[in-house]
């Protein structure tokens, strides 16, 4: 990790030494009482950790803190649920990369089980937002909901915005040739693994979404989510 993430109530409490933090910090950074290392606040500031002791059980630091980082891209992407490890990837990696928000939708083609993984049940997808946050030397968190239908999410969505959902099947244009505007926020929608179902595909060209392609090849989920994700922050500029 390239930063220390700790919740508000965090920084005002031992960290246990049994933590991964604490375990990074030892270990990894190698610090001893008196060195400091990068820490943040989720969704605030970024700043300074130093390490004051090291006791039995627990670490004793003390933080200075700076500005926030800047906000994250306008990009939403609406995901098909996928089975856990691929979800798991694109948590970290979109995040790393900046998007906004991820949605993972019941879709008529998912597998239905996914949606009952431990990955969300038990809360694991957070860490791997944590993760790919950290990655990013970067404090903010998209916001990431999951379980719900295709037609509950697309009426959650922000109203100004360019809408693209991928498709192998029924794209008249390639994602790279969509004209970009200016601050314009941007909604890109992927299916399951096995694409989006006839009823699905009447649903988002009724809420405004064009379809798109991503070339000849078929990609992975992941794969295809990070590329597109690339590419439009690219072409408008959010680097």
């Amino acid at each position: 990790m390239n930063i220390i993430l700790f919740r508000s109530p965090e920084v005002q409490l031992p960290l246990p030494r049994r933590d991964p933090r604490a375990q990074h910090i030892l270990t990894v950074l190698r610090r001893r009482p008196g060195d400091t290392f990068d820490a943040g606040v989720v969704n605030g500031p970024r700043g300074k950790g130093t390490l004051v002791a090291v006791e039995e059980g627990r670490l004793l630091i003390t933080f200075s803190w700076g500005e926030s980082p800047p906000p994250l891209s306008p990009l939403t992407l609406l995901i098909g649920l996928p089975r856990p490890q691929t979800a798991r990837d694109i948590l970290r990696e979109a995040t790393s990369l900046g998007v906004a928000a991820m949605h993972f939708i019941r879709t008529e083609k998912g597998e239905a089980s996914y949606a009952r993984s431990a990955l969300w049940t038990s809360g694991a997808w957070e860490e791997c937002v944590i993760n790919g946050a950290a990655q990013a030397f970067c404090t903010r968190l998209p916001e990431v909901t999951h379980g719900r239908t295709l037609a509950e999410t697309l009426t959650a969505l922000p109203g100004a915005s360019a809408r693209l959902a991928l498709d192998n099947y029924e794209s008249p244009a390639a994602l790279s040739r969509t004209p970009a505007v200016a601050g314009q926020p941007v909604v890109l929608a992927l299916g399951a693994e096995r694409g989006w179902s006839a009823g699905e595909r009447t649903q988002l060209r009724e809420s405004g979404f064009a379809f798109v392609h991503l070339g000849e090849r078929v990609l992975r989920t992941e794969t295809a989510c990070i590329a597109a994700v690339a590419l439009l922050k690219a072409q408008r500029g959010w680097l």
